[in-house]
């Protein structure tokens, strides 16, 4: 009996909680109310958002060129920020006006200690004497960090009517505040229209005649427009403030200050300057689908739910048109991302739902239906466990966590399989009853579904660690499958185990026909009811109606073919695997069958490296997008005028939309393929991606973003051709303006897939190679190459004016007096603020408008100071100074402190295997010969980042695998067990390579590894569970025999023990794989079913592709094809390596020849 107790196992926590069956059950109401609470109260969104530990400084100096912003702004600031622990990089661009330096921390950095320590560091430069000043106040750099999700606007409020544009500004702004209200809610910007500013318009002429500078008519508002406190008088035992009330009230009361009174003679402010209260220099342009519009951009705060904050907006807008506009006022929303985020959301969620149909029909033919129901009921028990745990931990509910559920569906209902299935054979085939058959039953299996679920977990425990902003986007997958199997082995030992022992049968019996009617009419009774009084709940009454009549069904047609599958087919297969194992375990079958699969595993190797050296299998990083925005990026020459830029933008306008607008598209006036399309000249019109932070008002820059609508209503048709046409249509046209037509980016950013850097000290030379090595290598023609550009210029219009010091000096004019002069009479000078309806509005000092860009008059204008015997002078400009005309720098760029030139492009139309072309540039590059010496060339962008991720998850696998090994060691104190498992892990590659080589799909580094290491995973628990029963029939035979534990099974024993435990563990091992394959299938195939909309109005809305079979199909096929090869590894491969490895041993040993063993047995029976 003492040896029984070590095969005659019972697991303790299995046993406690079938003693303790209420617990149980109140547990499982608390966690599935839990759970679908957390289903409700998750935000939702597409993908994670992305925190960078990037800190960027922005600084404004107008007025300046790039090169004097480098010198005094960008070079300072670098020199202080290097001596940073913890950067990784520092990359900056001096541009007209304006700094933007970008400061990358180790990823383990904490983004507010890293902006603390770089604050720190600008107010050291700031404090120096040298730092410049701008309005009599110090240049203030400001530091910030980003979130990409804050930096695109999740949708456009369009405001347009017949109003003038101050009007529909003021309708924006009633909006605008309400909006910013929101929690949810960053910023919402207001486009289009230009804040109001009071103008003082100085007459130069005027002003010369009457000896009056820039400085008095500054000094005199400053001091005029000012309300100030003159402390407190007592008087008469009271305290009475005094304050000088000298604000201003209106902007016309300007014309009243005195600017300058000598000799009995006063000169007024009207004398000489006009005073408007006005709109700003024009620095923004908005239009919907051509037609001028007031617009706000709406920018989402990180962490907050974007579908409840579009919600809300909608409510604000609908009711601020209900209550407060006029009713020809016209309000548009578009670009709204939430209804793709829903789309996506809810297409994976049906994929979920259709994935558990699939697998409980399957459970339902393997097991028996009231089996298959305590399988099913692991789903979505291990699923609202799962998302309980995450919402707990702050996660959103995106898509990365989605296809974890996805992925695990498979993967977790295989305890609930191995537990159920193994009871149900100790009830049938042992005559247990059913308490003690769930107590042994576990017993047995427990301890290797925990091991196999440790050791599919430490498959992607290296995930979990995986670093910089790939990291912070996939990690939610592993962590996802980690949680959900974790959660599907409590399910299995806790919940599942006190289910069998309370309802498991043998025999499938037949419901009494009087009970079947009685309950489908309640059922359907209740659901009829619910469907026409239950308003947005009719869709459970549908389900009601339908679980009765699927009742009939399973009663009349579908039990029969289950009885039959299990009676009939079920051991029909049984029989002929054992056939198989027994004829693949005899003879020299063995030895050949293991040469011939690694002889296959080789031959896919080889099939693979020959596909992709023949282009037929392209290497992609990361899956490629069907664009839901095509967005146009228009930049102008730096320089351009922003009127001259919104003509030309309209041009291109008018091209786009006649192309969005075909024929093809339109459905009469409706167009099914693009929901709207916005364009936006100046601010808010730069790329989210490279100007990320920027402040600048951009005048160059125009930018058109076409919004699809979502895939289900597109007919079929390709948005990338859509794409692409429009991209054709503008390549060539506008020669000078560089255009590109992108698509919204699926994923962390990574560069451009060509991308290359020149460094070096000489900017002019840097540009000038740049242009060489562009013309030479579209001379070579290199295929996959769209339009290579280069990142900056010296084709920006600039004036170079030189001081004649000693000229100057004699007359006693300082050059710094000439610039001051210059840059008043041009930019204007800051005088103070007006209030208005508790706005402040800037007053601005300048020239007049014909007067301000007229050369002749700028430079013939007179400098009027006082000398230093108290004589008034006036010096002419041209009398000091000469100006000529010249072209600058459009930017300067630095990567860690030094001067870098980039040429980029996108891929062609039809590439997708960056690596192939760049290399292909590489060859090309050898037979340049115009690169100085002093130039470094290096090639960085997606192909830097995926040179880097393909090393990480390579490095990933392996530490996996090490993992695994170790764990498995510790639960067979045997190396050669997981050595097998090892073996078949590897041998599943057959699968993966041979599949993508036959089906000619692109190997996608990205998810195709991260299917390779969920593959393993799979592979992995699958084999644990064989070996470990395997081990545990070969145990019992031992006593049965009377053998010792090191003692080896006779060669006849040890092949029925194999045989045994192989044709035992064949439904399990059938049922995961093809649980998994039809988890996965649904988004593999692209078929996507709204249960929702089936249920509730009886349209199923089905259709094929998506979003999610683009981003998620590579992975699954992966998972798919190693599934079927995996599955006839772990039922043919892995019994017979076992079965070699334990001959070999027994060889190794010299153990007693069988014979010897009968006759000592027949020994110890005399005796």
């Amino acid at each position: 009996m003492a040896k029984n107790k070590k095969t005659d196992k019972e697991f303790k926590l299995s046993s406690w909680a079938i003693n303790n069956k209420t617990t149980m059950y109140v547990t499982i109401f608390l966690i599935l109310v839990l759970g679908i609470s957390a289903y409700f109260s998750m935000p939702r969104e597409d993908f994670p958002e992305i925190k960078e530990t990037k800190i960027y400084i922005s600084t404004l100096y107008p007025g300046n060129t790039a090169e004097d912003i480098e010198k005094l702004i960008t070079d300072p600031l670098e020199d202080q920020l290097k001596s940073l622990s913890g950067v990784v990089e520092i990359t900056s661009t001096s541009q007209e006006d304006y700094s933007m330096i970008i400061v990358e921390f180790d990823d383990d950095m904490d983004v507010e200690v890293a902006k603390q320590r770089v604050k720190d560091k600008l107010d050291t430069e700031k404090a120096g004497e040298d730092w410049p000043t701008f309005n009599g106040a110090k240049v203030d750099p400001k530091a910030f960090d980003l979130n990409l999700s804050e930096e695109i606007p999740f949708l456009n409020i369009n405001i347009s009517g017949d109003y003038p544009l101050q009007k529909l500004k003021f309708f924006a702004e009633y909006l605008q505040d309400d909006i910013e209200d929101l929690t949810e809610v960053k910023k919402a910007d207001i486009r289009g229209v230009q804040d109001k500013e009071v103008e003082i318009a100085v007459d130069i002429y005027k002003m010369m005649a009457m000896q009056v500078s820039f400085n008095d008519i500054v000094g005199a508002i400053q001091n005029g427009n000012v309300t100030s406190s003159a402390g407190n008088l007592i008087a008469s035992g009271q305290r009475r403030t005094i304050r000088i009330l000298g604000e201003i009230e209106h902007p016309s009361d300007l014309e009243d200050f005195v600017i300058k009174s000598e000799k009995g003679s006063s000169i007024y402010l009207k004398d000489i300057a006009t005073i408007r209260f006005r709109e700003k220099d024009k620095t923004t342009f908005a239009r919907k689908d051509g037609k001028q519009v007031v617009m706000l951009d709406v920018k989402k705060r990180a962490g907050k739910n974007m579908v409840a904050a579009a919600d809300q907006i909608k409510i604000i807008v609908n009711k601020a048109i209900k209550d407060y506009f006029p009713a020809d006022l016209e309000i548009t929303i578009t670009n709204d991302l939430s209804d793709k985020t829903i789309g996506q959301v809810d297409d994976l969620v049906n994929n979920i739902i259709f994935g558990i149909i699939l697998v409980v029909v399957v459970l339902m033919f393997f097991l028996g239906f009231k089996n298959a129901l305590f399988v099913g009921f692991a789903i979505p028990m291990s699923m609202f466990m799962s998302l309980m745990i995450l919402a707990a931990l702050g996660y959103t509910l995106n898509t990365m966590i989605l296809f974890g559920l996805i992925m695990g569906l498979g993967m977790l209902v295989d305890n609930g399989i191995v537990v159920v299935e193994n009871v149900y054979r100790l009830m049938d085939e042992e005559g247990l009853s059913r308490v003690e058959a769930a107590k042994k039953g576990i017993g047995e299996i427990a301890y290797p579904i925990i091991i196999s679920t440790v050791t599919t977990v430490a498959a992607f425990v290296p995930l979990g660690l995986w670093p910089g902003l790939f990291g912070q986007f996939m990690i939610y997958f592993p962590i996802t499958l980690s949680v959900v199997l974790g959660s599907s082995l409590v399910v299995a030992i806790f919940f599942n185990s006190v289910l069998v022992s309370q309802f498991m049968t043998t025999e499938d019996k037949e419901m009494p026909l009087k009970r079947i009617i009685s309950l489908s009419a309640i059922v359907a009774g209740i659901g009829i009811l619910i469907f026409v009084f239950g308003g947005e709940f009719r869709a459970l009454g549908s389900v009601m109606v339908f679980t009765a009549i699927m009742l009939w069904v399973y009663r009349l047609v579908l039990r029969k073919a289950a009885n039959y599958f299990q009676r009939n087919t079920l051991v029909w297969l049984e029989n002929v695997y054992e056939k198989l194992l027994r004829g693949a375990l005899k003879g020299w079958k063995p030895g050949l069958i293991t040469i011939g699969t690694f002889i296959l595993l080789f031959a896919a190797f080889g099939g693979f490296g020959a596909s992709v050296a023949s282009q037929r299998t392209k290497i992609e990083f990361f899956p490629d997008n069907k664009p839901n925005q095509v967005v146009v990026y228009i930049e102008y020459p730096q320089g351009t005028d922003i009127y001259e830029t919104n003509k030309i933008t309209k041009e291109i306008e008018q091209r786009v939309y006649g192309i969005l607008n075909e024929e093809m598209y339109m459905d009469g006036e409706r167009n099914f393929m693009v929901e709207s399309a916005v364009s936006q000249v100046g601010e808010g019109a730069g790329n989210p991606n490279t100007d990320g932070g920027s402040s600048a008002e951009m005048p160059h820059k125009g930018k058109i973003t076409a919004s699809m609508r979502q895939y289900k209503y597109r007919r079929g048709l390709d948005s990338e051709q859509l794409r692409q046409k429009v991209q054709e249509a503008l390549t060539g046209i506008y020669p000078g303006v560089l255009i590109s037509v992108e698509k919204d980016a699926n994923g962390p950013p990574t560069g451009a897939p060509i991308n290359i850097e020149l460094e070096g000290d000489d900017y002019e030379e840097l540009i000038s190679t740049a242009e060489k090595m562009r013309a030479y290598v579209n001379t070579r023609n290199v295929p996959g190459v769209d339009e290579l550009k280069i990142d900056v210029n010296k084709d920006k219009p600039s004036m170079k004016v030189i001081v004649d010091r000693k000229k100057a000096g004699e007359l006693g004019v300082a050059t710094g007096q000439v610039g001051q002069q210059l840059r008043n009479a041009i930019f204007g000078a800051k005088a103070g603020i007006y209030k208005e309806d508790g706005e402040d509005y800037d007053i601005n000092v300048r020239f007049k408008e014909d007067i301000r860009y007229n050369k002749s008059a700028l430079f013939n204008q007179k400098i009027t100071f006082r000398d230093n015997t108290g004589r008034v002078k006036a010096i002419p400009i041209s009398a000091v100074a000469k100006q000529s005309n010249s072209s600058g720098f459009s930017a300067i760029k630095h990567k860690d402190t030094k001067r870098v030139v980039t040429i980029y492009s996108q891929l062609a139309p039809g590439y997708v295997d960056a690596a192939a072309v760049v290399n292909q540039i590489k060859e090309e590059m050898k037979n340049f010969a115009d690169k100085p010496a002093n130039i470094k060339i290096d090639y960085t962008g997606q192909i830097e980042e995926q040179n880097k991720q393909q090393s990480f998850l390579g490095g990933a696998f392996f530490k996996g695998l090490a993992l695994i090994f170790f764990i498995l060691i510790f639960q067979f104190n045997s190396v050669s067990k997981p050595g097998i498992i090892m073996i078949a892990i590897f041998l599943s590659f057959i699968g993966v390579f041979g599949g993508i080589v036959i089906t000619g799909s692109s190997f996608v580094i990205m998810m195709t590894m991260m299917g390779i290491i969920s593959l393993a995973g799979i592979v992995v628990n699958n084999g644990v569970v064989l070996l470990d029963y395997t081990q545990l029939l070969i145990d019992r035979k031992k006593e049965t025999l009377n053998l010792g534990a090191k003692d080896y099974l006779p060669t006849e024993d040890l092949f029925e023990s194999v045989v045994k435990a192989g044709k035992a563990r064949l439904r399990p091992v059938l049922l995961t794989a093809i649980t998994t394959i039809l988890g996965l299938i649904p988004l593999a195939i692209g078929l996507n079913i709204n249960f929702f909309t089936l249920f509730s109005d009886f349209d199923a809305n089905i259709y094929f592709g998506g979003d999610n079979v683009i981003f998620w199909g590579p992975l699954a096929w992966t998972v798919i094809y190693g599934l079927f090869i995996a599955t006839f590894l772990t039922l043919i491969v892995v019994p017979i390596l076992f079965f070699l490895i334990m001959k070999f041993k027994m060889w190794l040993k010299g153990n007693k020849s069988d014979k010897q063993l009968q006759m000592d047995k027949q020994i110890q029976e005399i005796g």
